[in-house]
């Protein structure tokens, strides 16, 4: 299934995006429908914290009222939300190889271009990417970022007036289900709920600035609206195998960058078994899978202007769209 998160005349609804993705199925409705209300059915959290018997409940409503008119909207003109509005916890990891090689190298050809030096853009450019750190493949490398800063699809990211260089970052993520500590990697996968796809907004400049510190950033990553997931979440029978999902970026309509799910030096099953180590993994968690190759203006030189339209597409899950706009302006 499909799960969205939408709002209407006020509150928050979950429902089950069905008909090609055209139409949103409002699951308390259909249960009070039917005259069994479902308290699995108040909120995206209620849901996953009900566990696979509210997911068979859900399939049930939408095989016998999924045709009613009354209780589906279009999706095209509803108001959806990011599917967990407050995930219980959020990281974003360090997985792609090719953009923690490329990363580094554009924060520094970031800071040649601001000073105008030119001669160190050009030694930039000649030099060979090098080696992948070997820290990166000992353990998942990820950080923790603000859980209060979601936002969802078709939002407007306001710019952070403490910088001039934003930038966006192709990702996608899954939300976890099942508490549980110490989970192995074989099992892992029980605790995946769903996949989405993740924005995870970043200013550049501050960014570049505070990781000089090696405590990984702050407000170069945490600022309002700036953790942008959605459209929905699909799970993971629809999904398949989610390391070989097709990934593009367009600014404007314009592809920016295409790439593949493939290559996560940690799969989101070792992920899951490294943060849980002595620790406990919450149902309604976000992880991250970090950035793809080539995924952001970072690695390209290319970042956000004021009014830029993002829109980041993943394979089998769907389309996150949003749009940036400066405050000063």
């Amino acid at each position: 299934m499909k799960l969205a998160t939408f709002r209407t005349e006020g509150r928050e609804r979950i429902g089950v995006v069905h008909a090609g993705d055209s139409r949103i199925f409002d699951l308390a409705a259909a249960a009070h429908r039917a005259g069994q209300a479902n308290p699995a059915f108040a909120s995206m959290l209620s849901l996953i914290d009900a566990g696979d018997a509210a997911l068979d409940a859900a399939r049930a409503l939408v095989e016998r009222y999924g045709s009613d008119l009354d209780l589906s909207r279009d999706v095209a003109g509803t108001e959806l939300l990011a599917p967990v509005p407050e995930p219980r916890q959020m990281r974003d990891g360090m997985s792609f190889p090719l953009h923690i090689l490329q990363a580094p190298r554009g924060q520094r050809k970031l800071a040649a271009r601001q000073r105008g030096d030119t001669e160190e853009l050009a030694r930039i450019d000649a030099e060979p990417l090098g080696e992948l750190p070997e820290v990166y493949r000992q353990v998942p490398i990820f950080y923790i970022t603000n859980r209060f800063s979601v936002r969802g699809p078709n939002t407007t990211v306001k710019w952070p007036r403490y910088s001039k260089v934003m930038d966006y970052e192709l990702e996608f993520g899954i939300i976890t289900k099942g508490r549980g500590k110490d989970i192995p990697a074989a099992k892992a996968r029980d605790h995946i709920f769903g996949f989405t796809i993740f924005n995870d907004f970043s200013a550049r400049d501050t960014q570049r600035i505070e990781m000089d510190g090696r405590l990984g950033p702050s407000k170069g990553k945490s600022f309002d609206g700036g953790n942008v997931m959605g459209p929905w979440i699909v799970t993971p029978d629809e999904i398949g195998d989610p390391y070989r999902l097709k990934m593009e970026a367009r600014v404007n309509g314009e592809v920016r960058s295409r790439s593949v799910s493939e290559g996560m030096l940690f799969s989101f099953e070792e992920l899951i078994a490294y943060i849980s180590k002595d620790e406990t993994l919450m149902p309604g968690e976000f992880i991250g899978s970090g950035t793809v190759g080539n995924g952001c203006g970072l690695e390209l030189g290319w970042y956000l202007e004021h009014g830029d339209v993002i829109e980041l597409e993943v394979e089998k899950i769907g389309v996150l769209k949003n749009k940036v706009e400066r405050q000063d302006v």
